[in-house]
């Protein structure tokens, strides 16, 4: 991967709803090509009814994950809809401390804690969702607010949460997407292919500008979170509230990039 010597710094659990908005999909080909996280298990939830998706399902958004493990010939467990490998990577003997990244509805998250009360203080789960502002709606969150309730009410949970406020700033064109994504090799066309066979409801009309709000935990696992912003409600919580666009995006395209030309 490079010439200087980069040994991992914590593992990673990736959790999402991976048959839905392929940014999901982008962050998780981020994180497995950052030699910084060691990557033990993906799980999948599913996706909100009112996107009418053909493939709705946690085992649908496992079989796309997949896809992606498989080609970048990594050995990566893939799981649907599976809180046990949540607790059992959090119960797991390893010196590495373990980061939980949910991209979507908190639901296998809220589950691994049920199986197993005490996971809460072995993890830090690092969570796209939420708004900082009252009263705003977010998919994240709002798919299953039972499970967000309790995950985010864990006193002796550690959580790292990009809100939507802060996460639609990671903003991509579509442009670039095609350009940059889908002429990166086999990894970026397969990727680009997600975002133009996306099965989209016909109230959501599309402009030039794709955010890739699944991104952001990738500077706190792979690289650094020192030139973000954030404000701590709780000793154990971060809400961030600006995120390095520059440091996130870069690094995704350079690592794109260069997996396409090795």
């Amino acid at each position: 991967m490079t010439g200087l010597r980069i040994r991992p710094r914590c593992r990673v659990v990736l959790d999402n709803d991976w048959a839905g908005d392929p940014d999901g999909l982008v962050a998780l080909a981020h994180h497995l090509l950052s030699p910084a996280n060691r990557v033990d298990a993906v799980t999948s939830t599913g996706l909100h009814p009112m996107f009418g998706s053909p493939r709705p399902t946690p085992a649908d958004g496992a079989a796309v994950a997949r896809e992606l493990v498989d080609l970048l010939d990594l050995p990566v467990p893939v799981h649907a809809d599976d809180a046990a490998a949540i607790a059992a990577a959090a119960a797991a003997d390893d010196d590495l401390p373990l980061h939980v990244v949910c991209g979507g509805p908190l639901t296998n998250v809220a589950a691994a804690i049920e199986l197993d009360p005490t996971a809460v203080e072995r993890f830090r789960l690092v969570w796209v969702g939420g708004t900082i502002e009252d009263g705003v709606e977010e998919y994240n969150r709002d798919t299953d607010p039972e499970a967000a309730a309790y995950v985010l009410a864990q006193t002796g949970l550690a959580i790292d949460q990009f809100p939507l406020e802060t996460y639609r700033r990671c903003g991509f064109s579509v442009a670039e997407l095609e350009q940059r994504i889908g002429g990166a090799g086999p990894v970026g066309a397969f990727l680009w292919r997600q975002f133009e066979e996306l099965p989209l409801p016909a109230f959501i009309e599309l402009g030039e500008v794709w955010p890739l709000g699944d991104s952001p935990p990738v500077l706190v696992t792979a690289l650094d979170d020192v030139t973000s912003t954030w404000t701590s409600p709780a000793p154990n919580r971060r809400v961030f509230t600006g995120v390095d666009v520059r440091l996130l995006l870069g690094d995704l395209l350079a690592k794109l990039e260069r997996h396409a030309g090795q």
